[in-house]
C-alpha cells in the first residue's frame, strides 16, 4: 500500500514562489511519480503547468511583489 503525503489539495488556491506578480493559481491536478515524489498542475485562467511543492506556497510572496 502506498500511502501519499500531498501538500497542497485539488482546488487549493496557491502562488508560485518566483512569480513576479503574484497571480493566484488552482491545484487542478496531482501526479504521483515512480520515485514517490508529487508534482502539482496548477492554473491561471488557461494557462496550466506543472511544479514541484517547493515551487509553490499558499501565501504570497510580498518581497517579489516589491522588488519586481
Amino acid at each position: 500500500m502506498m500511502i501519499i503525503d500531498n501538500k497542497f489539495e485539488l482546488g487549493q488556491k496557491v502562488y508560485l514562489v518566483t512569480d513576479k506578480e503574484q497571480l493566484t493559481r488552482i491545484v487542478n491536478g496531482i501526479q504521483v511519480c515512480s520515485a514517490g515524489s508529487i508534482i502539482y498542475r496548477v492554473a491561471c485562467g488557461t494557462v496550466e503547468f506543472w511544479a514541484s511543492d517547493y515551487e509553490i506556497s499558499t501565501e504570497k510572496n510580498i518581497e517579489q511583489l516589491v522588488n519586481s
